[in-house]
């Protein structure tokens, strides 16, 4: 990466803060949550009774099976329109590679603190590593939620000082898990293209390389788990992410119709959700919209995020295909300045999409 350049990787100086899943094992019914990690919006916020609403489910093999694409595509579609989150199964990554990383994730996190900081996340404000980012003052309220994070595409721009040599497998399941997430990512921008009537090979150039980076998520339970949130609300700014539960305990919440909505995970399946980059690209024809999550009283949770951002030297803005005769509902930026105001305002409350809306 050359000497000033901001990538999707780059999250800015961060402030050291405590271990959060040392914190949790530290405290019991009588041990106050400390104040910082206390959230008051979460007893504020209305929240959709359980089950009420399920996301639209898409089957990746009829969606490229010749037979069943058209009707699924069309699924696809109004998903990305009226939902902006979908559940993907039959997605084709094998079932042993998925469970080898789920073991390998759970032991990891499972290692004493001094095994896992040999992973600390870097202090030059890439976003590789083990730790928290975003923590930019010490009145900031904090997440309830240690990450490791590792830049997987394009290869050149891996660091293998943040790859955990242990468990033995890790390294070779994030990398096969990489390689088929890329896949997947290719087949469904190909029907998202299709769908906005875009050429694919638009598309294509947009996301050359398939920028990935993977996210391990750890949520330790907190006995007052009402007062914390494990991420904040957010949305994502990439052109989508594909989130694998690794166990079994829910927590993802996203924002429809002015309430918080709870998510389950089907069996074998992904979550994905588009980003503010998408939201851009289809002029608002597609969204990005808010999600969070949250954390179990007894049990912790765990998953895994793959973000799937666009070429480092794409201009963010609207395509004319999409446009057609009418008005763009964005300006334009390119996407170095995009990703570097997203980390400079993350804690403002806005996102990219507002700040491009004209």
């Amino acid at each position: 990466m050359a000497t000033g350049e901001v990538h999707s990787q780059c999250a800015g100086d961060s402030l050291s803060v405590p271990n959060v899943q040392a914190l949790a094992a530290s405290l019991d019914v009588s041990t106050p949550i400390p104040e910082r990690y206390v959230r008051p919006e979460t007893k504020l916020d209305p929240i959709a009774p359980i089950n009420q609403i399920e996301l639209p489910v898409i089957d990746l093999a009829k969606l490229i099976d010749p037979t069943f694409s058209k009707e699924e595509a069309a699924k696809l579609h109004s998903a990305c329109e009226e939902w902006s989150f979908f559940q993907l199964v039959n997605h084709g990554v094998p079932d042993e590679l998925i469970e080898g990383l789920k073991a390998d994730t759970i032991e990891f996190f499972n290692k004493p603190l001094e095994e896992k900081m040999k992973y600390k996340l870097a202090s030059d404000g890439t976003l590789q590593g083990y730790g928290q980012a975003f923590v930019k003052s010490d009145e900031q309220k904090l997440d309830w939620s240690d990450f490791l994070y590792v830049m997987t595409r394009p290869i050149a721009l891996r660091n293998m000082k943040f790859w955990p040599t242990s468990p033995s497998t890790f390294r070779d399941n994030i990398d096969r898990y990489s390689l088929e997430l890329t896949k997947v990512a290719s087949f469904l921008w190909q029907y998202i293209s299709k769908n906005l009537g875009v050429a694919p090979e638009v598309f294509e150039q947009i996301f050359k390389d398939h920028p990935q980076g993977l996210r391990f998520n750890y949520y330790p339970p907190c006995p007052e788990s009402d007062k914390v949130i494990g991420i904040s609300p957010h949305s994502d700014a990439t052109g989508f992410s594909i989130l694998l539960q690794i166990n079994d305990i829910p927590g993802l919440q996203i924002r429809k119709g002015g309430e918080w909505v709870a998510v389950s995970a089907l069996p074998n399946s992904f979550i994905v959700n588009l980003g503010d980059i998408t939201e851009v690209l289809s002029n608002g024809l597609y969204k990005s919209i808010e999600h969070r999550a949250m954390i179990n009283t007894e049990k912790e949770r765990i998953s895994v995020v793959a973000f799937h951002g666009p070429d480092n030297s794409i201009m963010v803005e609207p395509l004319a295909e999409v446009i057609g005769n009418g008005k763009p509902n964005f300006g334009s930026m390119n996407y170095q300045e995009f990703m570097k105001m997203f980390f400079d305002r993350k804690l403002e409350g806005k996102s990219m999409v507002d700040m491009l809306r004209v």
